[in-house]
């Protein structure tokens, strides 16, 4: 059965049928995406005709099946190199990584939720769900809070909107409430702690990077499994950590990072 339609128009129906090939995660058959497509299959063949004759998505005809297209990568490696932290905090996030033996995230805020743009893995004995490109909820990451902590009223707003407060764990905030309460707390200690409410076992401390304008604009985190950490021995990294995230601000401030 065909879903209700959404998008802005032309342009809104197209992005999302890339969304739709993207999420499958491998190159699909044009069957694959009628069954889940909003559109009748003439409009939907004729998208994807555009789309791959843009070079947005690419066709395989041995296999009869589409893919994200190289246009689409260069794109979106101008687009990391122009609105991502990751370029300019790389050096730095390679030294404390070094420097505290844990596993290190770069974060930034998009449509209120934490996007993953960087990640340093030192150890094999345990893992994150947080990986480069995904997204998670910003209401129970230590990254998220560090980030909402330090938002002017009117972003807060915006952010709080788009919060689901799902459960998670034992410890996940419930409601904005909750979350709020501890805002003071984040701010008077310049860093954030994820006391297992994302998932079972991990626990960070993260601290904002703020623009010289005072704007914060992402987080960094040193995360951890309970097995190797407590919260009071991640606090132990908490000036090496600030000290990090103050010079990435002060390097995205002289690239002029967007704001």
């Amino acid at each position: 059965m065909n879903k209700p339609v959404k998008g802005d128009g032309t342009v809104g129906k197209a992005l999302d049928i890339l969304d739709q090939v993207a999420r499958v995660g491998r190159p699909v058959r044009f069957s694959e995406l009628l069954e889940d497509s909003p559109h009748p299959k003439a409009t939907l063949y004729r998208f994807l005709q555009t789309l791959t004759n843009q070079g947005m998505l690419s066709y395989d005809e041995e296999r009869q099946a589409y893919a994200l297209g190289l246009r689409l990568v260069r794109l979106a490696h101008t687009a990391w190199q122009q609105s991502s932290l990751a370029p300019v905090a790389q050096p730095l996030l390679d030294l404390l990584a070094t420097e505290v033996g844990e596993t290190i995230h770069l974060a930034q805020m998009e449509n209120g939720q934490v996007l993953f743009v960087d990640k340093r893995k030192t150890t094999d004995r345990f893992d994150t769900l947080a990986q480069a490109g995904r997204v998670a909820p910003a209401h129970c990451t230590g990254v998220g809070k560090a980030i909402l902590a330090f938002m002017t009223p009117e972003r807060l707003e915006r952010a709080l909107k788009q919060q689901n407060f799902m459960r998670y764990t034992a410890t996940t905030h419930p409601d904005a409430a909750s979350m709020i309460a501890e805002f003071d707390q984040i701010c008077a200690d310049g860093v954030a702690y994820d006391r297992e409410e994302h998932e079972e076992g991990i626990i960070s401390i993260a601290a904002p990077i703020f623009t010289d304008a005072g704007k914060v604009i992402g987080a960094v985190s040193i995360a951890s499994s309970t097995n190797r950490n407590s919260i009071e021995s991640l606090a132990q990294h908490r000036e090496r950590l600030i000290a990090t995230t103050t010079k990435i601000g002060a390097a995205a401030s002289a690239w002029q990072f967007p704001s």
